[in-house]
């Protein structure tokens, strides 16, 4: 980085704009396109221009340099991949829709990898054979594809996007426990190094399997997660892994069920006006399908299913709402009168909070009744608990029954205990001490690195334009030559000497452009600091400005070039 050659704007490729782009949602995204950073290829798939690049470059030499830190190891593997691996695990079909497959002349199928766990456990299976192999740590930073079905915010939702992915293989699950913690301590520096705010959540594996899980989560406004913070003590988790203990109640002193005429009271709403009663007394049954066999999932009235929990429960089964024709099909089941009472063949799952000994307003499984005082446990039975509530505000912690707060944030790391899910799938053994075969345990962890940029970019704008932390930022200092002839040679003389004493300049040299131009442009591309030759360009004074504060001194050439290289 030291001693690069001074980046003149007068022949960088990066034209800005004033306007934001017509199709940008988010301010990274309309940020990195109005300051020449990146451009759209197509829809999710991006451009990185010299000055994206660099920014680009900084984040990964970070991660690479906090990744040697603790011993791992950099390869680079293939993104185009045989199908049989991923068959082996079940991926090639868990992953569905958004695994982009494609077939070579000859018929075989591949795929884009969208993360690399088989082929890295393939790639130990083939290189260690012995304990004294292990323990290793294997990484790469490389682009991954996920084909998404709407594209969107800029870079943070790509279908192609740069992922730092690394992959910890043990014998034991002690080693596996430190190979997790050396990850999240080196996470925390590399995103402390960045310049983001961020917190550490508790997680769901997903479809990458395995226990332990948690994620790194930039709080943003453009963020797809939604976190639950704790003021009290140090819970912090991802509302999909929040979960509560099931507490059961003595409901032996409730009242037998009893039928109640309710016409026209399809709805909670038009139920609990009707009755009198707060919605939090009824019970919601929702029916879904899961592989074409329903299932009612019962949750209080007045909270809300989260599908994507439910979802998450039965992956990689295929869930979807029951139609107008699966009532048609089941005259025991009545659209906006179903009760758990009495279901035949209907799976019942139900939240924690429908603990046993609950009593309950529901339907009747009859048009225009419904039924109160039902009482879990007592008129029906629970298949199974599954914490499947949409986590509101409010909320009490499960570590300590303080309010939650809920804040929207960008996934920019997780880490995960994958166990030996794909070494069992794959067969990864080695030779013990005893000379025995021993199963190898996983671990896997990533760092969206050009999602990390754009985070950057949400976290630290202004309304002038991006303000970049130091450490990733194109250049040291953003050199602007205010028009004249002066103070051009003036701006490329100093120019050379901060290069000189190890900076990296960008200098904006562009002849026929306006000073005010020149200003907006330096403010909206966000180096931290600005050095402009202007009015006092005769006398040898230049105006030394730091982008994030806007405080501004004068300083003569000696001056700034040991301030700014201080």
């Amino acid at each position: 980085m030291a001693n690069a050659p001074v980046q003149r704007m007068s022949q960088l490729m990066a034209k800005t704009l004033r306007d934001d782009p017509a199709d940008a949602e988010v301010l990274s995204h309309k940020l990195l396109v109005r300051a020449g950073y990146v451009r759209r290829t197509a829809a999710g798939i991006w451009s990185w221009l010299p000055l994206g690049k660099k920014v680009l470059a900084n984040v990964e030499r970070i991660v690479r340099e906090e990744m040697d830190g603790i011993g791992a190891q950099e390869v680079s593997l293939p993104s185009l991949l045989p199908r049989e691996p991923y068959e082996a695990t079940g991926r090639w079909d868990e992953y569905g829709a958004e695994l982009f497959r494609l077939q070579d002349r000859r018929g075989g199928d591949y795929l884009l990898g969208p993360t690399h766990e088989e082929i890295f456990t393939l790639l130990v299976k083939d290189q260690c054979s012995s304990y004294k192999d292990l323990p290793v740590i294997l990484y790469q930073i490389a682009a991954k594809y996920r084909d998404e079905a709407r594209p969107r915010a800029g870079i943070l939702r790509g279908r192609e996007f740069l992922m730092k992915d690394s992959y910890s293989f043990d014998t034991e699950d002690e080693g596996l426990a430190q190979s997790y913690a050396l990850h999240r301590a080196a996470y925390q520096r590399i995103f402390e190094r960045l310049g983001l705010d961020y917190r550490i959540c508790a997680a769901t594996a997903g479809a990458m399997g395995g226990s332990k899980s948690e994620e790194f989560l930039a709080p943003a406004e453009a963020g797809e997660d939604t976190f639950a913070d704790c003021p009290n003590c140090d819970f912090a988790a991802n509302t999909e892994a929040i979960t509560y203990e099931l507490k059961p109640v003595d409901g032996s002193g409730v009242a037998a069920a009893e039928e109640i005429p309710t016409p026209d009271t399809p709805t909670i709403e038009t139920l609990a006006a009707s009755l009198g009663v707060a919605a939090s007394a009824t019970l919601k049954n929702l029916l879904v399908k899961v592989d074409g066999e329903i299932v009612a999932v019962g949750v209080p009235g007045d909270r809300e299913v989260d599908l994507g929990k439910v979802e998450a429960h039965f992956a990689p089964a295929t869930v979807e709402m029951v139609t107008e024709t699966d009532f048609a099909d089941r005259e025991d089941l009545v659209r906006g009168y179903v009760g758990p009472q009495g279901l035949e063949k209907v799976k019942y799952l139900a939240d924690p909070r429908v603990a046993p000994g609950t009593a309950w307003i529901t339907g009747a499984n009859k048009e225009g009744m419904h039924a109160k005082n039902v009482v879990a446990g007592r008129d029906f039975e629970v298949d199974e608990y599954v914490d499947v509530v949409v986590v509101q505000d409010g909320d009490p912690c499960p570590k300590c029954g303080t309010g939650l707060t809920l804040d929207r944030a960008i996934e920019i790391g997780h880490i995960f205990q994958l166990g030996r899910k794909y070494a069992d799938a794959l067969k990864l053994d080695v030779l013990g001490q005893n000379g025995k075969p021993v199963r190898v345990t996983m671990g896997s962890y990533g760092i969206g690195v050009s999602r990390a940029v754009a985070a950057l970019a949400e976290q630290s704008a202004d309304d002038k334009g991006l303000c970049w932390p130091a450490e990733v930022a194109p250049a040291d200092v953003h050199v602007v030559a205010a028009g004249k002839a002066l103070q051009t040679e003036l701006a490329l003389e100093v120019s050379e000497k901060l290069r000189a004493a190890g900076l990296r300049v960008l200098v904006d040299d562009r002849a026929g452009v306006s000073p005010g131009v020149k200003f907006t442009d330096a403010e909206l591309i966000g180096v931290p600091k600005i050095l402009v030759a202007g009015r006092r360009s005769a006398e040898g004074v230049l105006e030394l400005k730091d982008r994030r504060t806007g405080e501004r001194e004068e300083l003569t050439v000696d001056e700034a070039i040991a301030r700014l290289s201080a």
